[in-house]
Protein backbone atom coordinates (compact mmCIF):
# COMPACT_ATOMS: atom_id res chain seq x y z
CA UNK A 1 0.00 0.00 0.00
CA UNK A 2 1.39 3.56 -1.15
CA UNK A 3 0.91 5.87 1.95
CA UNK A 4 -1.48 8.52 0.99
CA UNK A 5 0.02 11.22 2.82
CA UNK A 6 3.12 13.18 0.88
CA UNK A 7 4.13 15.44 4.03
CA UNK A 8 7.84 15.63 3.77
CA UNK A 9 8.07 14.65 7.51
CA UNK A 10 6.84 10.98 6.16
CA UNK A 11 9.86 8.46 5.97
CA UNK A 12 9.27 5.97 2.82
CA UNK A 13 11.45 2.37 2.64
CA UNK A 14 12.38 1.30 -0.34
CA UNK A 15 10.00 -1.06 -1.81
CA UNK A 16 6.67 2.18 -1.76
CA UNK A 17 9.73 4.89 -3.11
CA UNK A 18 10.04 2.38 -6.11
CA UNK A 19 6.02 1.66 -6.06
CA UNK A 20 5.70 5.48 -6.00
CA UNK A 21 8.04 5.89 -9.11
CA UNK A 22 6.38 3.64 -10.96
CA UNK A 23 2.70 4.97 -10.84
CA UNK A 24 3.02 8.46 -10.81
CA UNK A 25 6.70 8.67 -13.23
CA UNK A 26 6.90 8.27 -17.01
CA UNK A 27 8.34 4.76 -17.99
CA UNK A 28 11.50 6.61 -19.84
CA UNK A 29 13.90 4.60 -18.05
CA UNK A 30 14.57 1.60 -16.41
CA UNK A 31 16.75 2.06 -13.84
CA UNK A 32 18.01 -0.71 -11.49
CA UNK A 33 16.24 -1.27 -8.06
CA UNK A 34 18.11 1.14 -6.05
CA UNK A 35 16.95 4.03 -4.01
CA UNK A 36 20.05 6.48 -3.27
CA UNK A 37 19.01 8.89 -0.74
CA UNK A 38 22.92 10.16 -0.09
CA UNK A 39 26.15 10.49 -1.91
CA UNK A 40 30.29 11.13 -1.11
CA UNK A 41 33.28 10.55 -2.98
CA UNK A 42 32.78 7.28 -5.17
CA UNK A 43 29.95 5.90 -2.83
CA UNK A 44 26.42 6.01 -2.76
CA UNK A 45 24.31 5.17 0.24
CA UNK A 46 20.47 4.22 -0.43
CA UNK A 47 17.47 4.22 1.92
CA UNK A 48 18.19 1.41 3.87
CA UNK A 49 21.75 2.24 4.33
CA UNK A 50 23.20 -0.04 2.14
CA UNK A 51 26.31 1.56 0.47
CA UNK A 52 27.47 0.97 -2.69
CA UNK A 53 30.61 1.69 -5.17
CA UNK A 54 29.86 4.43 -8.21
CA UNK A 55 31.11 3.19 -11.47
CA UNK A 56 28.81 5.15 -13.61
CA UNK A 57 29.17 8.83 -12.43
CA UNK A 58 26.40 9.77 -13.98
CA UNK A 59 27.48 9.24 -17.57
CA UNK A 60 30.53 11.22 -16.75
CA UNK A 61 28.39 14.31 -14.80
CA UNK A 62 30.22 13.60 -11.52
CA UNK A 63 33.70 13.05 -13.15
CA UNK A 64 35.15 14.97 -9.50
CA UNK A 65 32.62 12.12 -7.47
CA UNK A 66 29.48 13.48 -5.22
CA UNK A 67 29.95 16.72 -2.92
CA UNK A 68 33.19 17.85 -3.84
CA UNK A 69 33.98 20.21 -1.30
CA UNK A 70 35.47 23.25 -3.74
CA UNK A 71 32.20 22.73 -5.71
CA UNK A 72 29.85 22.51 -2.97
CA UNK A 73 31.51 25.97 -1.12
CA UNK A 74 30.90 27.62 -4.86
CA UNK A 75 27.61 26.66 -5.04
CA UNK A 76 26.76 27.36 -1.57
CA UNK A 77 28.47 30.69 -1.59
CA UNK A 78 25.93 31.83 -4.69
CA UNK A 79 22.87 30.74 -3.65
CA UNK A 80 23.61 32.96 -1.14
CA UNK A 81 23.77 35.82 -3.73
CA UNK A 82 21.49 35.38 -6.84
CA UNK A 83 20.69 32.21 -8.82
CA UNK A 84 18.80 33.67 -11.96
CA UNK A 85 18.48 36.98 -13.69
CA UNK A 86 17.83 35.27 -16.94
CA UNK A 87 19.79 36.78 -19.79
CA UNK A 88 18.07 39.64 -19.92
CA UNK A 89 20.31 41.31 -17.78
CA UNK A 90 24.12 41.44 -16.94
CA UNK A 91 25.47 38.94 -13.99
CA UNK A 92 28.75 38.93 -12.72
CA UNK A 93 29.29 35.19 -13.22
CA UNK A 94 28.92 35.40 -16.82
CA UNK A 95 31.50 36.94 -18.31
CA UNK A 96 34.31 35.27 -16.45
CA UNK A 97 32.86 31.64 -16.94
CA UNK A 98 32.70 32.25 -20.92
CA UNK A 99 36.38 33.60 -20.13
CA UNK A 100 37.87 31.16 -18.22
CA UNK A 101 36.02 28.10 -20.03
CA UNK A 102 37.42 29.41 -23.47
CA UNK A 103 40.99 29.81 -21.75
CA UNK A 104 40.56 26.38 -21.06
CA UNK A 105 39.75 24.96 -23.83
CA UNK A 106 41.94 27.13 -26.22
CA UNK A 107 38.95 28.07 -27.92
CA UNK A 108 37.66 31.56 -28.90
CA UNK A 109 33.87 32.01 -27.63
CA UNK A 110 31.54 30.26 -25.66
CA UNK A 111 27.82 30.09 -25.58
CA UNK A 112 26.25 28.47 -22.40
CA UNK A 113 23.08 26.25 -22.23
CA UNK A 114 21.78 23.69 -20.00
CA UNK A 115 21.99 20.05 -21.05
CA UNK A 116 24.34 18.13 -23.46
CA UNK A 117 21.27 17.97 -26.16
CA UNK A 118 20.89 21.91 -26.27
CA UNK A 119 24.48 22.02 -26.98
CA UNK A 120 24.37 19.79 -29.83
CA UNK A 121 21.50 21.57 -30.87
CA UNK A 122 22.81 25.01 -30.85
CA UNK A 123 26.19 23.55 -32.41
CA UNK A 124 23.65 22.19 -35.44
CA UNK A 125 21.68 25.50 -35.58
CA UNK A 126 25.13 27.88 -35.20
CA UNK A 127 26.32 25.18 -38.33
CA UNK A 128 23.66 26.21 -40.37
CA UNK A 129 23.83 29.57 -40.21
CA UNK A 130 27.44 29.81 -40.43
CA UNK A 131 26.74 27.49 -44.06
CA UNK A 132 24.27 30.55 -45.14
CA UNK A 133 26.20 33.29 -43.89
CA UNK A 134 29.22 32.43 -44.46
CA UNK A 135 30.17 29.61 -46.79
CA UNK A 136 27.08 30.86 -49.41
CA UNK A 137 25.29 27.26 -49.32
CA UNK A 138 21.72 27.67 -50.56
CA UNK A 139 18.93 28.85 -48.12
CA UNK A 140 17.48 25.47 -46.62
CA UNK A 141 19.81 23.37 -47.99
CA UNK A 142 22.21 23.18 -45.24
CA UNK A 143 23.41 19.53 -44.46
CA UNK A 144 25.13 17.85 -41.82
CA UNK A 145 27.48 14.53 -42.14
CA UNK A 146 27.04 12.67 -38.30
CA UNK A 147 28.29 9.07 -37.98
CA UNK A 148 26.65 5.78 -37.51
CA UNK A 149 25.75 4.37 -33.75
CA UNK A 150 25.94 8.00 -32.81
CA UNK A 151 24.71 9.61 -29.68
CA UNK A 152 24.06 13.58 -29.23
CA UNK A 153 21.04 13.39 -26.86
CA UNK A 154 17.38 12.37 -27.27
CA UNK A 155 15.42 15.66 -28.98
CA UNK A 156 13.33 15.61 -32.28
CA UNK A 157 15.92 16.59 -34.35
CA UNK A 158 19.02 14.75 -32.96
CA UNK A 159 16.95 11.15 -32.98
CA UNK A 160 16.32 12.29 -36.60
CA UNK A 161 20.48 11.37 -37.13
CA UNK A 162 20.32 8.66 -35.01
CA UNK A 163 20.61 4.90 -36.18
CA UNK A 164 19.28 3.33 -32.71
CA UNK A 165 15.70 1.97 -33.42
CA UNK A 166 14.88 2.43 -29.36
CA UNK A 167 15.09 6.13 -30.01
CA UNK A 168 13.74 6.69 -33.34
CA UNK A 169 10.50 4.86 -33.58
CA UNK A 170 7.27 6.43 -33.43
CA UNK A 171 9.13 9.38 -33.26
CA UNK A 172 8.58 10.93 -36.37
CA UNK A 173 8.36 12.86 -39.29
CA UNK A 174 11.99 13.53 -38.75
CA UNK A 175 14.26 16.82 -39.14
CA UNK A 176 15.95 16.66 -42.65
CA UNK A 177 19.90 17.52 -43.96
CA UNK A 178 21.72 15.01 -42.06
CA UNK A 179 23.35 12.29 -43.91
CA UNK A 180 25.07 9.03 -41.92
CA UNK A 181 28.43 7.77 -42.26
CA UNK A 182 29.71 4.51 -40.77
CA UNK A 183 31.65 5.34 -37.71
CA UNK A 184 35.10 5.29 -38.15
CA UNK A 185 35.51 4.65 -41.56
CA UNK A 186 36.74 8.43 -43.19
CA UNK A 187 36.16 7.30 -46.60
CA UNK A 188 32.21 7.14 -45.90
CA UNK A 189 32.54 10.53 -44.44
CA UNK A 190 34.40 11.50 -47.53
CA UNK A 191 31.65 10.44 -49.81
CA UNK A 192 28.77 11.82 -47.77
CA UNK A 193 30.53 15.44 -47.71
CA UNK A 194 28.68 17.51 -50.59
CA UNK A 195 28.63 21.59 -51.54
CA UNK A 196 25.77 22.29 -49.01
CA UNK A 197 27.47 20.66 -46.23
CA UNK A 198 27.97 22.66 -43.52
CA UNK A 199 29.60 20.52 -40.82
CA UNK A 200 30.41 16.80 -39.71
CA UNK A 201 29.51 16.26 -36.19
CA UNK A 202 31.22 13.40 -34.57
CA UNK A 203 32.06 11.85 -30.94
CA UNK A 204 35.78 11.71 -30.15
CA UNK A 205 34.50 8.42 -28.65
CA UNK A 206 30.95 6.91 -28.53
CA UNK A 207 29.93 6.53 -25.06
CA UNK A 208 26.71 5.00 -25.84
CA UNK A 209 27.36 2.87 -28.38
CA UNK A 210 29.61 0.87 -26.27
CA UNK A 211 32.62 3.01 -25.58
CA UNK A 212 33.80 2.95 -28.99
CA UNK A 213 37.44 4.63 -29.90
CA UNK A 214 38.19 4.46 -33.39
CA UNK A 215 40.77 3.38 -35.80
CA UNK A 216 43.78 5.75 -35.21
CA UNK A 217 44.23 8.78 -37.71
CA UNK A 218 40.36 8.87 -38.05
CA UNK A 219 39.95 12.29 -36.72
CA UNK A 220 43.16 13.74 -37.79
CA UNK A 221 41.37 12.17 -41.72
CA UNK A 222 38.10 13.96 -40.94
CA UNK A 223 40.09 17.25 -40.15
CA UNK A 224 41.72 17.19 -43.26
CA UNK A 225 38.29 16.74 -45.20
CA UNK A 226 36.88 19.14 -43.68
CA UNK A 227 39.76 22.04 -44.09
CA UNK A 228 39.61 20.42 -47.71
CA UNK A 229 35.88 21.24 -48.12
CA UNK A 230 35.24 24.14 -45.90
CA UNK A 231 33.06 22.42 -43.44
CA UNK A 232 33.49 22.78 -39.93
CA UNK A 233 34.24 20.05 -37.73
CA UNK A 234 32.04 19.84 -34.45
CA UNK A 235 33.36 17.33 -31.75
CA UNK A 236 30.71 15.89 -29.41
CA UNK A 237 32.54 16.32 -26.43
CA UNK A 238 29.76 16.00 -23.73
CA UNK A 239 30.86 12.17 -22.51
CA UNK A 240 34.24 11.76 -23.17
CA UNK A 241 35.23 15.47 -22.16
CA UNK A 242 36.73 17.09 -19.57
CA UNK A 243 39.51 14.75 -18.16
CA UNK A 244 37.19 11.10 -18.48
CA UNK A 245 39.68 10.14 -20.98
CA UNK A 246 43.46 11.27 -19.17
CA UNK A 247 43.26 14.93 -21.29
CA UNK A 248 41.09 17.75 -21.02
CA UNK A 249 38.96 16.31 -24.21
CA UNK A 250 39.34 13.44 -26.17
CA UNK A 251 39.65 14.28 -29.43
CA UNK A 252 43.32 15.75 -28.11
CA UNK A 253 44.59 12.52 -28.38
CA UNK A 254 44.38 12.45 -31.76
CA UNK A 255 46.18 15.74 -32.32
CA UNK A 256 43.31 17.70 -34.07
CA UNK A 257 41.65 20.96 -33.31
CA UNK A 258 37.99 21.38 -33.96
CA UNK A 259 35.92 24.43 -34.94
CA UNK A 260 33.15 23.78 -31.98
CA UNK A 261 33.33 21.85 -29.08
CA UNK A 262 29.67 20.94 -27.17
CA UNK A 263 30.19 20.26 -23.64
CA UNK A 264 28.37 19.41 -20.91
CA UNK A 265 28.06 16.79 -17.52
CA UNK A 266 31.21 17.21 -16.28
CA UNK A 267 30.72 20.60 -16.34
CA UNK A 268 28.18 21.12 -13.86
CA UNK A 269 30.47 19.39 -11.63
CA UNK A 270 26.99 16.66 -10.79
CA UNK A 271 25.44 19.80 -9.05
CA UNK A 272 23.44 21.88 -11.94
CA UNK A 273 22.84 20.99 -16.02
CA UNK A 274 25.63 23.12 -17.60
CA UNK A 275 26.33 22.78 -20.93
CA UNK A 276 28.10 24.82 -23.55
CA UNK A 277 28.95 24.90 -26.98
CA UNK A 278 32.36 26.79 -27.92
CA UNK A 279 34.74 27.35 -30.36
CA UNK A 280 35.59 29.52 -33.28
CA UNK A 281 34.64 33.17 -32.69
CA UNK A 282 34.01 33.89 -36.40
CA UNK A 283 31.68 30.80 -36.09
CA UNK A 284 29.78 31.36 -33.58
CA UNK A 285 29.97 34.91 -33.78
CA UNK A 286 27.69 34.62 -37.02
CA UNK A 287 24.78 34.31 -34.36
CA UNK A 288 22.73 37.85 -33.01
CA UNK A 289 20.62 38.75 -30.60
CA UNK A 290 17.07 37.06 -30.77
CA UNK A 291 18.33 34.03 -33.55
CA UNK A 292 18.41 31.94 -29.94
CA UNK A 293 18.71 31.26 -25.87
CA UNK A 294 17.72 29.69 -23.17
CA UNK A 295 16.23 31.52 -19.71
CA UNK A 296 18.36 29.32 -17.57
CA UNK A 297 21.46 29.10 -20.08
CA UNK A 298 23.97 31.17 -18.27
CA UNK A 299 22.54 31.41 -15.23
CA UNK A 300 24.28 33.10 -11.99
CA UNK A 301 24.44 29.92 -10.09
CA UNK A 302 25.37 27.45 -13.18
CA UNK A 303 28.51 30.21 -14.16
CA UNK A 304 29.38 29.74 -10.36
CA UNK A 305 29.55 26.05 -10.22
CA UNK A 306 30.88 26.03 -14.02
CA UNK A 307 33.85 28.17 -12.59
CA UNK A 308 34.82 25.81 -9.83
CA UNK A 309 34.35 23.06 -12.21
CA UNK A 310 37.10 24.85 -14.51
CA UNK A 311 39.21 25.32 -11.47
CA UNK A 312 39.78 22.24 -11.20
CA UNK A 313 40.67 21.20 -14.42
CA UNK A 314 43.24 23.87 -14.54
CA UNK A 315 45.37 22.04 -12.35
CA UNK A 316 45.43 18.76 -14.40
CA UNK A 317 45.02 16.65 -11.30
CA UNK A 318 41.98 15.03 -12.92
CA UNK A 319 43.63 14.21 -16.53
CA UNK A 320 46.57 13.02 -14.73
CA UNK A 321 44.36 10.39 -12.31
CA UNK A 322 42.60 9.55 -15.26
CA UNK A 323 45.49 8.51 -16.80
CA UNK A 324 47.08 6.39 -14.64
CA UNK A 325 44.22 4.74 -12.91
CA UNK A 326 43.12 4.33 -16.75
CA UNK A 327 46.06 2.44 -17.18
CA UNK A 328 45.60 0.02 -14.01
CA UNK A 329 42.17 0.12 -14.97
CA UNK A 330 42.23 -1.54 -18.73
CA UNK A 331 44.92 -3.63 -17.40
CA UNK A 332 43.14 -5.52 -15.00
CA UNK A 333 40.00 -5.51 -17.26
CA UNK A 334 42.11 -7.04 -20.39
CA UNK A 335 42.78 -9.80 -18.20
CA UNK A 336 39.09 -10.87 -18.62
CA UNK A 337 39.51 -11.14 -21.80
CA UNK A 338 38.66 -15.25 -22.64
CA UNK A 339 37.51 -15.17 -18.98
CA UNK A 340 33.74 -14.09 -19.48
CA UNK A 341 35.10 -10.81 -21.87
CA UNK A 342 35.09 -10.67 -25.26
CA UNK A 343 36.22 -7.24 -25.13
CA UNK A 344 37.42 -4.06 -23.27
CA UNK A 345 37.41 -0.73 -25.40
CA UNK A 346 38.10 2.91 -23.82
CA UNK A 347 40.69 5.25 -22.75
CA UNK A 348 41.37 6.56 -19.34
CA UNK A 349 38.82 5.99 -16.98
CA UNK A 350 36.56 5.04 -18.99
CA UNK A 351 35.69 1.55 -20.41
CA UNK A 352 33.34 -0.89 -22.33
CA UNK A 353 32.95 -3.97 -20.92
CA UNK A 354 31.75 -6.04 -24.05
CA UNK A 355 30.50 -9.48 -22.11
CA UNK A 356 31.20 -13.07 -24.07
CA UNK A 357 28.43 -14.44 -25.65
CA UNK A 358 26.68 -17.12 -23.74
CA UNK A 359 27.16 -14.96 -20.17
CA UNK A 360 24.93 -12.72 -18.23
CA UNK A 361 23.19 -9.87 -20.15
CA UNK A 362 24.24 -6.38 -19.75
CA UNK A 363 20.88 -5.80 -17.16
CA UNK A 364 21.91 -9.30 -15.26
CA UNK A 365 25.38 -8.23 -15.01
CA UNK A 366 24.53 -4.72 -13.74
CA UNK A 367 21.97 -6.33 -11.41
CA UNK A 368 24.48 -8.84 -10.21
CA UNK A 369 26.86 -5.96 -9.27
CA UNK A 370 24.43 -4.28 -7.39
CA UNK A 371 23.98 -6.87 -5.12
CA UNK A 372 28.06 -6.82 -4.79
CA UNK A 373 27.60 -3.17 -3.74
CA UNK A 374 28.62 -1.78 -6.97
CA UNK A 375 26.48 0.26 -9.69
CA UNK A 376 27.23 0.36 -12.96
CA UNK A 377 24.71 0.08 -15.97
CA UNK A 378 24.48 -1.65 -19.21
CA UNK A 379 24.38 -0.23 -22.92
CA UNK A 380 23.17 -2.28 -26.02
CA UNK A 381 22.53 -5.28 -23.74
CA UNK A 382 26.14 -7.16 -23.86
CA UNK A 383 28.54 -4.41 -22.74
CA UNK A 384 29.01 -3.04 -18.90
CA UNK A 385 29.48 0.77 -19.38
CA UNK A 386 32.42 1.66 -16.76
CA UNK A 387 33.00 5.34 -15.43
CA UNK A 388 33.57 6.14 -12.00
CA UNK A 389 34.33 9.21 -10.67
CA UNK A 390 37.67 10.77 -10.97
CA UNK A 391 38.51 10.52 -7.08
CA UNK A 392 37.85 7.38 -6.78
CA UNK A 393 41.35 5.58 -5.19
CA UNK A 394 42.98 2.15 -6.83
CA UNK A 395 41.71 -0.06 -3.96
CA UNK A 396 38.24 1.15 -4.44
CA UNK A 397 38.79 0.68 -8.51
CA UNK A 398 40.00 -2.61 -7.92
CA UNK A 399 37.32 -3.95 -5.69
CA UNK A 400 34.88 -2.36 -8.73
CA UNK A 401 36.72 -5.05 -10.90
CA UNK A 402 36.63 -7.55 -8.73
CA UNK A 403 33.17 -7.55 -8.49
CA UNK A 404 32.72 -7.62 -12.38
CA UNK A 405 35.22 -10.49 -12.69
CA UNK A 406 32.96 -12.03 -10.28
CA UNK A 407 29.88 -11.70 -12.16
CA UNK A 408 30.81 -12.17 -15.71
CA UNK A 409 33.99 -14.87 -15.50
CA UNK A 410 33.30 -18.64 -16.38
Amino acid sequence: MIPAATSTDQTYDASQLLALDEQYSAHNYSPLPVVISEASGAWMTDVDGRHYLDFLAGYSALNFGHGHPDLIAATTAQLQRVTLTSRAFHHDQFGLFCKELTELTGTDTALPMNSGAEAVESAVKVARKWAYQVKGVPMDRAEVVVAGSNFHGRTTTIVSFSTDETARADFGPFTPGFHVAEYGDASAVESAITPNTAAVLVEPIQGEAGVVVPPKGYLRELRRLCDENNVLLICDEIQSGLARTGELLASEHDGIRADLYTLGKALGGGIMPVSAVVGRQEVLGVLKPGEHGSTFGGNPLSCAVGRAVIKLLATGEFQERSRQLGEHLHGRLGELVGHGVHEVRGRGLWAGVQIAEGGPSGKEASKALAARGVLCKETHDTTLRVAPPLVISRAELDRGIDAIAEVVRR
